[in-house]
């Protein structure tokens, strides 16, 4: 179908978990310390999940509050996608396990594995379902507990990654509001670069696996930063050239905030000043597929952004995938 309606953000939330561990705590556990993580990475500290706390309790939390945001009903929404890669649980879906939570007794459920670039994928299908009239008001959520599955005696990952959770309410907006062009992409000879090697079928729970500590990400962060530093702008000249838009008529740039050197070189090859880029890595570090919902929602509540303005959000992550969108924002202040 050919898509007729506009579609945009109605109402966003956030959520973190009140535990902050700090670059100091983390000097008590491994051999590195505040200056170094600093300097190479922008993080000062992230939110931890307390023991016992599933990712499907952050996403509740920062559902609540964007439904609240957009002045619309759980029983009023079509469909629930959940962009996570540390689901609850392998089955049932975490959006379902929401779905009930909720009260959204009228809508559809289903997760969705791109890591970092998982909001951007998910808010791309609520475009296309709600564009061409298949639905009218999706709750897409990007959520993360990534504490529990890092290897706390790894100085080369436990230093990046927090937990929390960012939703966004998609339905119609004003006529040339909302999101106006896409990229997506996959580059899956990358995959080992970035993976948690015993998450699903192909090595199952061991006393091997535990022993080898294969439950845990891992990362060749050399070539990740270089995969990164390559995409994240041209997947945003990309979508600007669909639409016959240049890069000097970016607003603002939403960035997964994995790190601040990729988001600088970013930046740089889109002619930003760093000003008009919203950037809270060093509260959060890297939160996967909640760092651009949540970075997007404390702007708005900060009331950064103006009915008009040009947004475009990037971001890239594990398989190896990337993605971003060109959207005027529609909400007013």
């Amino acid at each position: 179908m050919m898509k007729m309606k506009s579609v945009g953000i109605l109402g966003m939330g956030y959520y973190a978990p009140p535990k902050v561990m700090t670059n100091f705590d983390l000097e008590k556990m491994v051999d590195t310390n505040d200056a170094w993580i600093t300097e190479r990475t922008g993080i000062k500290e992230r939110h931890i999940a307390a023991d016992g706390v599933p990712m499907s309790e952050l996403a509740y939390r920062a559902a609540v509050a964007a439904l609240e945001d957009a002045k619309t009903s759980a029983e009023e929404l079509d469909l629930i996608i959940v962009a996570t890669l540390t689901s609850d649980r392998i089955i049932p879906s975490t959006a379902s396990i929401l779905q009930d939570r909720l009260g959204a007794k009228n809508a559809a459920a289903f997760d969705l594995s791109a890591a970092c670039s998982g909001f951007i994928y998910s808010s791309v299908i609520a475009d296309q379902f709600i564009g061409n009239g298949t639905y009218k008001k999706i709750l897409v959520i990007g959520a993360e507990t990534l504490s529990k599955y890092v290897d706390w005696t790894d100085r080369n990952t436990c230093i990046l990654f927090g937990d929390g959770a960012g939703a966004a309410v998609y339905g119609e907006v004003e006529d040339g509001l909302g999101i106006l062009s896409f990229d997506l992409g996959s580059d899956g000879s990358g995959g080992d670069v970035l993976d948690i090697p015993a998450s699903g079928s192909l090595h199952p729970a061991s006393a091997e696996v535990l022993e080898k500590r294969l439950n845990y990400i891992h990362m060749d962060g050399k070539a990740v930063y270089r995969f990164a530093v390559k995409v994240m702008g041209k997947t945003v000249l990309s979508s600007l050239e669909k639409i016959g838009m240049s890069e000097g008529e970016i607003d603002w740039l939403v960035p997964h905030q994995a790190n601040i050197r990729i988001i600088e070189a970013a930046a740089k090859r889109l002619s930003m000043p760093m000003e008009r880029v919203i950037i809270n890595i060093a509260k959060y570090g890297n939160m996967s597929a909640a760092s651009i919902p949540v970075a997007l929602a404390e702007a708005a509540k900060e009331s950064r952004f103006k009915k008009g303005d040009v947004i475009a959000l990037a971001g890239f992550g594990a398989g190896l995938t990337w993605g971003s969108c060109i959207m005027k924002w529609a909400k007013e202040d």
